[in-house]
């Protein structure tokens, strides 16, 4: 039997007999209940757990993804005791033959190691990350394990954090304009987030009684690209704060109609393409990790995520006629 094989056969037993596996959910489970999967929109980003006992957890679930993905999306973790693979592998092959499959397992293999002290350990994958199911075909896809020792290869504290993180997701950015409609020549156009929260996203990965570790994404600042050079547009986004500036009567910087978070055009839109400058507006969220294993606390840290959204702004010229 190939090792691919091997691993598919090898998650079907752990998940479907023996239930070791955290039943994939949508990433919005109204209860909270942990789960093995988290994808934004479209499955392209994420992380989906592969026979693994993996729970995910938390607020950051579901939202828009950045696209991170873990070095080694592969690792081994605690399957069966020696008695219950033995059963496992028993009970497999006879299901086996039955069906007129050949399922060509020693089973002496695995009745060898009753009655001593350790664990099968199995392969777990992320199958969201494309090299995931690679990773885990170069593995055995069970290895014996002596209790109080961790195989090479199995599962560690740092990548439990990169579980979590590949699975922490932000809220995409909806830009609120004022002027919402159509900006003018050298009125300043305030920015901000419509809707946006600005408490933490986070996602905790739990490996149930070996450890945990937790990701926490906190807003911290708006980045604002005005779709023009700076000859054409004045930008003002060191006073944005985490979510913007909603425009307020009166609130216009040092009175001279400039935004405190937003942008001054300069020229009219009109010889640009589609006659719109194209606003962009970036989200950065600050990212820490916190993992627990044994009881000792170990701090990760994680490069911002960034997330952007788009809206189009004509800006036209206010005419003004002069008589003699």
């Amino acid at each position: 039997m190939s090792s691919r094989t091997a691993i598919a056969v090898t998650s079907l037993l752990a998940c479907g007999v023996l239930a070791v596996c955290a039943p994939p959910a949508a990433a919005d489970d109204p209860d909270g209940t942990p789960h093995g999967e988290a994808f934004q929109n479209g499955n392209t980003a994420g992380v989906k757990l592969t026979n693994s006992k993996i729970g995910l957890s938390g607020n950051g679930l579901g939202g828009k993804s950045d696209g991170y993905r873990m070095p080694r999306p592969c690792w081994y973790e605690p399957n069966s005791s020696a008695d219950d693979m033995r059963n496992l592998q028993a009970q497999q092959k006879k299901q086996a033959v039955e069906a007129g499959l050949d399922y060509d397992v020693d089973l002496d293999k695995f009745g060898d190691k009753i009655g001593e002290k350790g664990q099968w350990w199995g392969v777990a994958y992320d199958a969201g990350n494309p090299e995931g199911p690679s990773c885990a075909a170069g593995l055995e896809p069970l290895v014996w394990v002596p209790e109080g020792t961790t195989p090479a290869g199995g599962i560690t504290l740092e990548q439990l954090m990169q579980i979590a993180r590949a699975a922490l997701t932000v809220p995409e950015p909806k830009i609120k304009l004022s002027p919402d409609v159509k900006s003018y020549v050298n009125l300043g156009t305030w920015v901000w987030l419509d809707g946006a929260e600005a408490a933490p996203r986070s996602v905790t990965a739990t490996l149930p009684g070996v450890m945990s570790a937790t990701v926490t994404a906190t807003p911290d600042h708006l980045v604002i690209k005005s779709g023009t050079d700076a000859d054409r547009a004045e930008v003002y986004d060191k006073g944005c704060g985490a979510t913007g500036k909603p425009y307020v009567k009166g609130a216009d910087k040092d009175g001279e109609g400039k935004p405190e978070c937003g942008v001054v055009y300069l020229h009219s839109s009109v010889d640009q393409p589609g006659k719109v400058y194209t606003l962009t507006v970036t989200s950065v969220w600050n990212v820490v990790g916190n993992g627990n294993q044994g009881g000792q606390a170990v701090p990760f840290a994680y490069n911002p995520i960034q997330v952007s959204a788009t809206r189009d702004v004509p800006v036209g010229e206010v005419q003004s006629i002069v008589k003699n």
